[in-house]
C-alpha cells in the first residue's frame, strides 16, 4: 500500500510505468481493438440470505400444492426474486422489474442461462446449446371442463429485453401436461431467438381431452447457446380461463410499467448530510414513471403520491392529478419532487424517504396490485449513480503491456472522509479471484485540460462475489479526507499480469456514462457505453461485517469436519471481528457446486453432491483462504 502523496512508489507502480515504455515496441503490431466492452452479467447475485435459505430449506421444485381453480392469472407484480410457490412449482426464473422493455405491467419472469442460485448452468463447457430455465405451474383443476368450454391460455413474451438477445438456434417453448404415464409433456408452442422486439401476445387453445383432468399443468422452457450470451426472454401477463376465443386479446387493465425515478437529479443514493447541504441543487424537478393502458378504449386516470420518512413515519408530501391515455398506449407520468426534509440526524445516520405512487380508473377491471408502486430514496454512507441492479457487465479491452484504468467522477457538497469503496463484480469464467487491481482516488485526471493528481492509491486488492447486496466492500488502510468539490475514484488493472478484463456490474437502466472515464493507451477517454458503472465510494462509518481489505499473506486457520463426510460438514474458523464467512464448494475442475454464507461450526448440507473429491473455499473478512480438500462418501 502507498499513499502516493509525494514521490513514494511501490513495485506495483514501477511495473505500471515500465509498461508504458513497452507500448512503443508492440503498439504497431497489435491488431486487437482496445477500449471498452459489454458482456453478460454471468450471475444473478441475490441477497445471500435468500440464497442460503434456498439451499437449506427449499427443494429444487416446490411441493405440489392444492390444485388451482380457474381463472388463472399472473403478472409477476412482486418484490421477490423467485416465483410465488402458491402458483409455481420451480424457481429457476428471475422475477424482476428491470430486465424488460415496456412490459404489459410492472414485473416479468426472465429466462436466461442462469440457474435458480444465479450461477450459469454450464460453468466450464461454454460451447453448448442446452435447456435452461423452466417455469411450471402448480396443478390446475380442469376436470369439470370440456373442449366445448373454450379454454385459452394467453401470455406475452419478449426476446432480449434489457439483456442480450437469444440466438436463432435458441428458443422459448411452452409445454402442456396431459394424463399420460409415458409421455405426459407435449410441446404446444415454440419461437426462435431474435433481437429485441415489443411484447407479443400468444393465444393457445386447450382442446385435447387428455388435458381435462385435475392435474393439468403448463411449463415454459428456454434453450440457450451458452457460448454467446445470457439469451434473455421475458414473460408477462399469463391468463387461463374458459369462455375465451382466438380474438380475446384485450387486457382490461391500467398498470404501472416502470420503476419510479429517484428524487435526486444526478445521484441515486448519497449521504444525507451531503444532500441537506445543497438540497435544491441535488433534487430533480420530477419523479417519473410510466403507465400503460391495455384497454382497447382511451381512459382517464387519476394518479397521485404520498411520501413519508420511513423510520420516523414523518409525513413529507402528497399530491394528485389526472391524465388521459390512448388505447393500448404507454404514457409517461410525473409527480413534482417535494422540498420537504427531516431534521438533520446524527452524522452518517440512515434516512429513507418512502414515495408511494398510485393510480385509479373506474374502467379498470384488471388486478389492483399493479396500480400501486413504491419507490425508496435511501440516504446512506455512499455515493451512487446506479440503482442497485446490474443487467450487464462492463470491462476494458486491454493491451497486455499497458495498465487499464477507470475513473468515475463524483462531487461533495461539504468535506467528508472517504473510508473505502464498494464494487459490484460481474462473473467471469474462470472466476477472477486472483486478478489483482488497485483502487485510486484522484482530485483531477488528465482529460479536458486537467492533469492526473493522485490523492491516494491502495494496491493488491482481488475481486470477490456473493456479499451484501451483491457489492463487495473494501476498507482503505488509511482514510482519505476530501474537501468539497469534485473527485474521482476508480481502479487500475496492472499490465504484464493476469488482471486484464475484470468485469464490473453495469446498470443499463441508468444514464451515468457522462461521469465515467477509461484509459487503456495512456490517454483518458470518456466512456461511450450507456449505463452506470457500479463502483461506489464509501464515507463515514464503516461496517466491519462487510470489510474486504488487501490480500493478506497471513491466511486464517480453519478446517472442515467431518472429513470424509456423508451428508453434512461444518467449517471451524475464527474471525477476530466475529460474524460469518462466505464459502463455496467446487469440484476438481473448479466448477462451483454450492456456495453461501456460514457461521463457525454451522452445518452445511452436502447431500446433493455425488461421492468424490471436492474443494472447500472460505473467505474470512474478505481474505481468500487456501482451499481444503474433502471427500464425499
Amino acid at each position: 500500500m502507498t499513499t502516493v502523496i509525494g514521490k513514494r512508489y511501490t513495485k506495483f507502480q514501477l511495473l505500471l510505468n515500465m509498461a508504458g515504455i513497452l507500448l512503443l515496441m508492440v503498439i504497431c503490431n497489435n491488431a486487437v481493438a482496445q477500449g471498452e466492452g459489454v458482456a453478460p452479467l454471468g450471475y444473478r447475485p441475490h441477497d445471500t440470505t435468500l440464497v442460503k435459505n434456498y439451499y437449506t430449506t427449499t427443494p429444487r421444485a416446490a411441493a405440489k400444492g392444492t390444485a388451482i381453480s380457474l381463472p388463472f392469472f399472473e403478472d409477476f407484480t412482486s418484490t421477490n426474486f423467485f416465483p410465488d410457490t402458491n402458483t409455481w412449482q420451480d424457481r429457476q426464473v428471475y422475477i424482476n422489474n428491470n430486465m424488460a422493455v415496456a412490459p404489459i405491467s410492472r414485473g416479468v419472469a426472465t429466462f436466461d442461462a442462469l440457474d435458480a442460485s444465479g450461477l450459469p448452468y454450464e460453468k466450464s463447457n461454454k460451447n453448448v446449446v442446452r435447456y435452461c430455465d423452466s417455469l411450471t405451474s402448480q396443478p390446475i383443476d380442469l376436470s369439470t371442463y370440456t373442449p366445448g368450454d373454450s379454454l385459452y391460455l394467453s401470455f406475452f413474451y419478449q426476446p432480449q429485453g434489457a439483456g442480450f438477445d437469444p440466438q436463432p438456434n435458441d428458443s422459448l417453448m411452452l409445454y402442456f401436461r396431459r394424463a399420460s404415464s409415458t409421455s405426459p409433456w407435449v410441446r404446444v408452442w415454440r419461437v426462435a431467438g431474435s433481437v429485441l422486439e415489443p411484447f407479443k401476445q400468444v393465444m393457445i387453445p386447450i382442446t385435447d381431452t387428455n388435458y381435462f383432468n385435475s392435474e393439468f399443468r403448463f411449463r415454459f422452457v428456454n434453450k440457450a447457446s451458452i457460448n454467446n450470451t445470457d439469451d434473455n426472454w421475458n414473460i408477462d401477463y399469463i391468463r387461463l380461463s374458459a369462455g375465451r376465443n382466438i380474438n380475446d386479446t384485450a387486457v382490461q387493465d391500467v398498470a404501472f410499467t416502470k420503476e419510479p425515478t429517484q428524487m435526486l437529479n444526478d445521484y441515486t443514493f448519497m449521504p444525507y448530510q451531503q444532500y441537506i447541504a445543497n438540497a435544491a441543487g441535488e433534487r430533480a424537478s420530477q419523479f417519473e414513471t410510466a403507465v400503460r393502458n391495455n384497454n382497447t378504449n382511451p381512459v382517464t386516470i387519476d394518479y397521485g403520491y404520498t411520501s413519508r420518512e420511513f423510520f420516523s413515519n414523518t409525513p413529507l408530501s402528497s399530491g394528485n392529478n389526472n391524465a388521459g391515455i390512448g388505447s393500448n398506449a404507454e404514457n409517461g407520468v410525473s409527480f413534482p419532487v417535494y422540498t420537504n426534509t427531516v431534521s438533520q440526524p446524527a452524522p452518517n445516520s440512515i434516512v429513507t424517504f418512502e414515495n408511494k405512487f398510485y393510480l385509479r380508473n373506474t374502467a379498470d377491471t384488471g388486478p389492483v396490485d399493479n396500480d400501486t408502486i413504491r419507490g425508496y430514496q435511501h440516504f446512506y454512507n455512499y455515493l451512487a449513480y446506479d440503482d442497485g441492479t446490474a443487467e450487464k457487465s462492463y470491462y476494458l479491452n486491454l493491451f497486455s503491456t499497458l495498465p487499464g484504468k477507470i475513473a468515475i467522477e463524483h462531487r461533495l457538497n461539504v468535506p467528508d472522509t472517504l473510508k473505502g469503496i464498494a464494487i459490484y463484480f460481474g462473473r467471469q469464467v474462470p472466476l477472477a479471484y486472483q486478478k489483482y487491481f488497485s483502487v485510486t482516488v484522484y482530485s483531477d485526471i488528465a482529460f479536458g485540460g486537467g492533469s492526473d493528481n493522485i490523492l491516494y492509491q491502495e494496491d493488491f486488492f482481488v475481486p470477490a462475489y456473493l456479499h451484501q447486496n451483491a457489492f463487495w466492500y473494501y476498507k482503505f488502510a488509511q482514510p482519505v479526507i476530501l474537501p468539497a468539490g469534485n473527485f474521482y475514484i476508480g481502479t487500475i488493472q496492472p499490465a504484464l499480469g493476469s488482471s486484464d478484463s475484470l468485469y464490473f456490474g453495469l446498470d443499463v437502466n441508468r444514464t451515468a456514462d457522462n461521469h465515467v472515464y477509461y484509459n487503456v493507451i495512456s490517454e483518458w477517454k470518456k466512456s461511450g457505453i450507456q449505463g452506470a458503472l457500479m463502483i461506489r465510494p464509501l464515507f463515514g462509518e464503516f461496517f466491519p461485517s462487510v470489510v474486504n481489505g488487501p490480500v493478506s499473506q497471513q491466511r486464517g486457520k480453519w478446517d472442515v469436519v467431518p472429513n470424509p463426510a456423508t451428508d453434512k460438514i461444518k467449517l471451524n474458523f475464527n474471525i477476530s471481528q466475529g460474524g460469518g464467512a462466505a464459502y463455496k464448494v467446487t469440484d476438481v475442475q473448479g466448477r462451483t457446486l454450492l456456495y453461501g454464507t456460514t457461521q463457525a461450526g454451522e452445518w452445511i448440507d452436502i447431500q446433493e453432491l455425488q461421492p468424490g473429491v471436492y474443494f472447500v473455499h472460505l473467505d474470512m473478512n474478505g481474505q481468500n483462504s487456501t482451499p481444503t480438500k474433502i471427500i464425499k462418501l
